[in-house]
């Protein structure tokens, strides 16, 4: 069986470093190309151990003779994966954050029209969506929820899409709301947190953080914490290679590592 050949969208980012780095050491796979800004690019190829992998500013170059992209970048750049690969025959996996219920409609509209799969995840990391289980799995045994979730100075959203993920969940599997005490007299606006129905959601931004994220569940004489921490953006790698490899054997839009993970 031939290898599968990987497109990276935003390959000279931190993040698309860390997907080369990944797929050149993985079995199986092997990057061919790569796509960010023209400004960034300053050759067409990077030389890697299995050989060149050539840049390109233009997304429909990058996607040429290719099996898998591999996006993350942000929203807008998503959509234009999105919109672009599926007709070409290309699988995506999509981990940049930021996309709105019609951007999903679309990606399963895309996806099925032409036969593709199209994998979005919030977070690659498989301690973090073993954590998001055990929150919904939790979460009906306990009345309150405050969940703190830390990033990078450079993060541009605000929570991050993975405690968005772990707010969901916890409201899922309790079936309903939480309660979320409002203080008498709040001296400083917004120190109770935002709240996701009666989730409380506190979000820190600092340097020397990769990811941060940590549920604390309260109930009458007893609290639960559930805590996950990506040290740096390696540990993001196992899940990419293992959504690379069920793109190929997917259809449709896969929303969630859960699913591939089989923690359905």
């Amino acid at each position: 069986m031939s290898d599968i050949k990987v497109a990276i969208n935003g390959i000279l980012g931190k993040m698309g470093q860390s997907v080369l780095n990944a797929t050149l050491n993985a079995d199986g796979i092997t990057p061919i190309s790569g796509c960010d800004s023209e400004k960034l690019i300053k050759s067409d190829h990077i030389n890697t151990s299995s050989g060149k992998v050539n840049l390109y500013s233009d997304l429909a170059l990058a996607l040429d003779n290719v099996d898998v992209i591999v996006d993350f970048t942000n929203a807008d750049v998503a959509r234009e994966v999105i919109s672009l690969a599926p007709s070409k025959k290309v699988h995506c996996v999509i981990g940049s954050t930021g996309l709105s219920e019609n951007d999903f409609s679309n990606a399963k509209k895309e996806s099925e029209k032409h036969g593709t799969s199209i994998i979005i995840a919030p977070n690659f990391a498989l301690g973090a969506v073993l954590m998001t289980y055990l929150i919904k799995e939790s979460a009906k045994f306990f009345d309150y929820a405050d969940l703190t979730e830390v990033h990078h100075e450079a993060k541009i959203d605000s929570p991050s899409g993975t405690a968005i993920s772990m707010a969901k969940a916890a409201h899922e599997g309790k079936n309903g709301n939480f309660k979320a005490p409002k203080s008498e007299k709040e001296l400083i606006d917004g120190a109770r947190g935002a709240d996701y129905n009666g989730v409380v959601i506190h979000s820190g931004r600092m340097p020397g953080r990769v990811a941060h994220h940590e549920m604390v569940f309260g109930a009458l004489g007893q609290t639960l914490t559930i805590k996950h921490d990506s040290i740096n953006r390696e540990s993001f790698m196992p899940g990419v290679v293992m959504s690379i490899r069920a793109s190929m054997k997917q259809k449709g839009l896969t929303v969630g590592l859960d699913k591939i993970m089989g923690l359905e």
